[in-house]
């Protein structure tokens, strides 16, 4: 039972995720051939993510010459599904816009024919059946121009917010249209792929949750003592909201002087960031720590009282199954996928970009007594065993597999 997966940018450490899917499906029997465009292993801080990078067929790698060569000859030997591949990288060229990532106008278009000619290529060569691919974006792209040329039938999963920001522009309907299944990680996202898809498609979109190795997070710490002691992980990117969330922390600080936060993760606000700490006074509350192993995020995870999610825009974070696997309730904004697994008994739901709304939320958190957060931590863990572990999910991309005739 052999088929691949195609990522962008793959590992990463933002995309642990994929990687845990990937390996909970090599144990229930698939044998999965990891492709990716590029490789990020300059970035990679876990071990984990460099074994990973050591597995993975890296395209861009065999330089533009042996690329070019290899599509062409392709090509020259499927010249009908080259002819309709070319006429549809040049339609999905001319949506481009200028600014949302994973598209490109026309000229790129024709390095993702390129790359999915070769792709096609190298699915023969392996006798890879299926080609799955992780977000709506170029990647699915590459997965459809192939399929076009006589590579693998496809299927791919939608995260958001990237692709729900820019559904028109990354042909997303058009995508799930012609894919053998699509999949998003939410009741939300599967409502986004039902809104620019044909009515005739709804019954291929499924929800697919991201999971976590429940034998990964043990009896959870205790709570510890003092603060409010807070977690952030994230990419330091403007849908996260972390600058609006030092905003808040300047509030909460006010009738909280011993509040603190951990922001774990890195990104292009970063300076942006640090300068707000530096506004508000707040470098005693606030300690950056860049991105950390998975061991050391939970690490980070036990030395807080909470974890908080201050986005604008989101799928359904993994930090969050993380915390609250880690027996820690969750402040989140209220937005996309996240009310389907924070509830009232898990953690405090806010309105996105309400600083004095989040400033209360962890005031909220701070007069909880002990025991009470520990429940809600215990009901957090509860809850997202049972909604998120990965062997159950990767069951149900075995069974949609599986009735497309893979293997």
């Amino acid at each position: 039972m052999k088929i691949a997966y195609l990522v962008n940018t793959y590992p990463r450490s933002s995309l642990t995720f994929i990687r845990r899917e990937i390996l909970a499906l090599e144990r229930q029997g698939w044998d999965i051939h990891r492709f990716a465009l590029r490789s990020d292993r300059a970035a990679l801080p876990d071990p984990a993510d460099m074994a990973e990078d050591a597995r993975t067929e890296h395209i861009l790698e065999i330089g533009a010459g042996k690329l070019v060569l290899s599509a062409l000859g392709w090509m020259a030997n499927h010249p009908l599904g080259a002819v309709r591949a070319l006429g549809m990288a040049w339609r999905c060229g001319a949506r481009f816009d200028g600014a949302t990532p994973g598209t490109g106008g026309r000229l790129r278009h024709m390095v993702y024919l390129a790359e999915a000619a070769h792709l096609a290529r190298r699915c023969h060569d392996l006798r890879l059946a299926h080609l799955h691919a992780h977000f709506g974006t170029n990647s699915t792209t590459v997965a459809m121009l192939s399929a076009m040329m006589g590579g693998p039938e496809y299927s791919f999963t939608v995260h958001g917010p990237e692709e729900f920001d820019a559904p028109r522009t990354l042909s997303l309907g058009l995508k799930a249209d012609r894919a053998a299944f699509a999949v998003a990680i939410s009741s939300f996202g599967r409502s986004q792929l039902c809104r620019w898809t044909d009515p005739g498609t709804w019954a291929r979109l499924h929800v697919v949750h991201c999971g976590i190795e429940a034998w990964r997070f043990p009896d959870p710490v205790p709570m510890p003592a003092g603060g409010p002691h807070l977690v952030a992980i994230g990419r330091l990117s403007e849908q996260k909201g972390f600058a609006l969330l030092i905003d808040a922390v300047a509030i909460a600080v006010q009738t909280l002087p011993d509040l603190h936060l951990t922001l774990v993760g890195d990104g292009g606000l970063r300076p942006q960031i640090e300068a707000a700490i530096a506004r508000h006074s707040l470098a005693r509350h606030v300690t950056l720590t860049g991105w950390l192993t998975e061991a050391r995020v939970r690490d980070a995870l036990g030395g807080a009282q909470a974890l908080i999610v201050p986005s604008f825009a989101e799928g359904l974070p993994v930090v969050i199954m993380e915390a609250m696997a880690s027996g820690r309730p969750v402040i989140a904004t209220s937005i996309a996928g996240i009310p389907e697994l924070v509830t009232t008994d898990t953690g405090w739901l806010v309105p996105a970009g309400d600083a004095a709304g989040l400033a209360q939320a962890i005031r909220d958190m701070a007069a909880t007594p002990p025991d009470r957060l520990t429940a809600m931590g215990q009901a957090a863990r509860q809850r997202v065993f049972e909604r998120h572990d990965i062997n159950v999910e990767a069951e149900k991309l075995t069974e949609l597999f599986a009735s497309k005739g893979k293997g």
